[in-house]
């Protein structure tokens, strides 16, 4: 039976859009992920917001400063990429998207097998994601158009490392099909 693919969309969120965390490419990718949500629902792949939900006193905030506190504007995912009634979100405190998640078992429960990653932050959240997708047998494939990091050099980086560390197949959202979307 063929594998099934979902549609990751890691911390497209105030904070890191327009906040304090926004990087100088973090507006033009809103349009770049819309797309990327809209092929997938073309194609009947799952979509799944994983989105930071941090709690004031977050340990992460010993190395980064606050952002994306839970109940917060800045936690919100920007209204250009609402999740549509049915697709899941996920909260999380560190950076991948599994760790003390609910993510893992609802990929299970879709008999997901491959993750397509599109987001913030290459170097970070989405880098960390792909590492433990990969650790729990996941095929990570990852939209280089629907991805951005805060400079060039850790965008470039992290996709250099997540091809060598995890195999992942770097394409575009324009190269998205059921046969790259699907394993089988």
């Amino acid at each position: 039976m063929a594998g099934r693919s979902a549609l990751l969309v890691i911390d497209m969120l105030r904070d890191f859009v327009e906040g304090p965390f926004a990087g100088p490419d973090a507006k033009a990718l809103v349009t770049r992920v819309r797309a990327a949500v809209e092929r997938a629902r073309q194609l009947e792949i799952p979509v799944v917001f994983v989105c930071d939900a941090h709690a004031p006193e977050d340990p992460e905030f010993r190395v980064l400063p606050p952002h994306a506190l839970a109940g917060t504007p800045g936690a919100e995912i920007v209204p250009e990429l609402a999740p549509r009634a049915g697709e899941a979100v996920v909260g999380k405190r560190r950076y991948s998207g599994f760790y003390d998640t609910t993510l893992e078992a609802r990929l299970r429960d879709l008999a997901i097998d491959t993750i397509i990653l599109t987001g913030l932050q290459t170097d970070c959240c989405v880098s960390h994601t792909a590492a433990d997708g990969f650790f729990r047998g996941l095929r990570i494939v990852i939209l280089e158009d629907a991805v951005a990091a805060r400079t060039t050099e850790g965008h470039r980086g992290a996709l250099t490392e997540m091809r060598r560390l995890y195999g992942a197949h770097v394409t575009t959202t324009g190269r998205l099909h059921a046969s790259t979307a699907r394993s089988g």
